[in-house]
C-alpha cells in the first residue's frame, strides 16, 4: 500500500499495541483498539483495515450499517447488541462502513428519533467494548458525524488524495513488470490530480490490460492518460446518477441496504 507516513504510522502503532497486548494489559493500559478513518472515497480506508486484519491475521467482519436502522422502535439497537456481543465474544477487526449512517449528529434537523437512538447506544456499547478486538469506523463525510464520537475512539486516521510524489509511487508500484520506459510521468501525475488511490489503481489496470491483449509490455502515456479520463468519467456519472435519482436525498438515514447476512454470520 502507498500511504503518507503519517497515517502509516498511525496504523503501524495500532498492530505494535495490538500484538504487544498483554504486555500492555499487565500495566493497566489497554491498547488501541477503536479507530476512525476519514476520508474521501478511494483513499485507502477500506484496504488499510485489510491490512491490518491481515497483519494480525484476524478475521475481519464488515457491518452493514445502513441495513441496521429499522422503523421500528429498539430493534435497530438490539441489532447493534448482537454485533457488540459479537465483537467480544469472537476476536477479529470489525469495519463499520459508511458510519455516518449512524454516527451523525444527533441535533441535526432532518434526524429522526430512532437514529439517536441507536447512536447514544453504539456510544454506549463503544465504551464498553474490550480492547481484544479491533473496532474500525470509516467515514467519508466526517463533517456529519457527532462531536461525542470523536473523543470515543482511540485514534482517528485523516487520509486524503494522493500528492504528486504518492501518486508517481502508486502508478510505478502498480506498473512494475511492464515497460513504463517512454512513460511522460510529468503528464500522467499531473492528469491524475484529484484522483483517488483507488482511481490510480483502476486506471493502472485499464492501460496494462490495453498492453497484454495487444500482445506488448509497453504502456504508453497515451493508454494511462485515456484511462484515467475514463475513470473521470465514471465518477461523474455515478455522481449524477445518484442525483437524479433523489434529488432532496438527507445525507443520513437507512439507503436499504439489508444487513441480515452480516449480522447472522456476526451472530455463528
Amino acid at each position: 500500500m502507498i500511504l503518507p507516513k503519517e497515517v502509516e504510522r498511525k496504523l503501524r502503532r495500532v498492530l505494535r499495541e495490538q500484538r504487544q497486548q498483554a504486555k500492555l494489559l499487565t500495566h493497566a493500559l489497554p491498547p488501541r483498539a477503536k479507530v476512525l478513518l476519514v476520508g474521501p472515497p478511494g483513499s485507502g480506508k477500506t484496504m488499510s483495515t485489510r491490512a491490518l486484519a491481515g497483519e494480525l491475521r484476524l478475521p475481519l467482519f464488515t457491518i452493514l450499517l445502513d441495513g441496521l436502522i429499522t422503523k421500528f422502535m429498539g430493534e435497530t439497537a438490539a441489532k447493534l447488541r448482537l454485533v457488540f456481543d459479537a465483537i467480544r465474544e469472537t476476536r477479529g477487526v470489525y469495519l463499520f462502513d459508511e458510519f455516518d449512517a449512524i454516527g451523525g449528529q444527533r441535533t441535526l434537523m432532518n434526524d429522526v428519533g430512532e437514529i439517536r437512538r441507536v447512536l447514544s447506544s453504539f456510544l454506549h456499547f463503544l465504551e464498553d467494548a474490550e480492547p481484544t478486538s479491533v473496532i474500525v469506523a470509516a467515514t467519508n463525510h466526517p463533517d456529519l458525524l457527532d462531536p461525542a464520537l470523536f473523543r470515543r475512539f482511540d485514534d482517528v486516521i485523516e487520509y486524503s488524495l494522493p500528492t504528486e510524489e504518492l501518486a508517481r509511487k502508486a502508478f510505478r508500484s502498480r506498473l512494475q513488470g511492464l515497460d513504463t520506459s517512454d512513460v511522460d510521468w510529468q503528464s500522467v501525475v499531473g492528469a491524475a490530480k484529484a484522483s483517488s488511490f483507488a482511481d490510480i489503481v483502476k486506471a493502472c489496470e485499464d492501460a496494462a490490460k490495453e498492453a497484454i491483449l495487444g500482445d506488448t509490455d509497453v504502456v504508453t502515456t497515451e493508454t494511462l492518460l485515456r484511462a484515467l479520463e475514463d475513470r473521470r468519467g465514471v465518477r461523474g456519472r455515478r455522481a449524477a446518477s445518484r442525483w437524479r435519482a433523489d434529488p432532496a436525498a438527507l445525507p443520513i438515514g437507512p439507503r436499504g441496504v439489508s444487513a441480515e447476512t452480516s449480522l447472522r454470520r456476526l451472530s455463528q
